[in-house]
């Protein structure tokens, strides 16, 4: 009679914390972790290839002579504005529902010991933002011949 309830396409678990998650609002829960407080905009990916670390960040609609690259003792740092497509608040409109993230940003990213700061190229293109910093050599450890 109840062996229909025991088998969940994506698993008991799953399913558990998908209720969780949707009764949490109802109950006043606070969030399980810093990633679902808030969603960071712009977002970012980060992957590390063979003699760069690439940087992708998503800001489309942003103008790119307001975008602000900057890299301070292993820090690289974005920072820019996208500005609001909502038509000015002349009393005749109502704004329902608002899912654009506008206004002024910053984003840091921790670079690691073996890049060149020195080396740094930014190209927006499609409303992405793609930052490669070189690295420096192989990052392989060296064995030094004691003498």
């Amino acid at each position: 009679m109840y062996e229909p309830l025991l088998h969940f396409p994506t698993g008991l678990f799953a399913e558990f914390e998908r209720l969780q998650r949707a009764l949490n609002p109802i109950w006043g829960a606070q969030p399980s972790s810093i990633r679902a407080v808030s969603r960071a905009y712009p977002p970012i990916n980060v992957a590390r290839g063979g003699d760069a670390v690439l940087i992708d960040i998503f800001v489309p609609g942003a103008d790119p002579a307001k975008l602000d690259v900057q890299v301070d003792r292993g820090l690289l740092t974005i920072s820019g504005e996208r500005e609001t497509a909502l038509p000015e608040d002349n009393g005749k409109t109502s704004t329902y529902a608002t899912e654009r993230y506008t206004g002024r940003f910053t984003r840091a990213i921790s670079l690691s010991d073996d890049v060149d700061p020195e080396a740094i190229t930014a190209r927006y293109t499609d409303g992405v933002l793609r930052i490669a910093v070189r690295r420096r050599g192989n990052g392989q450890p060296r064995r030094i011949e004691i003498q």
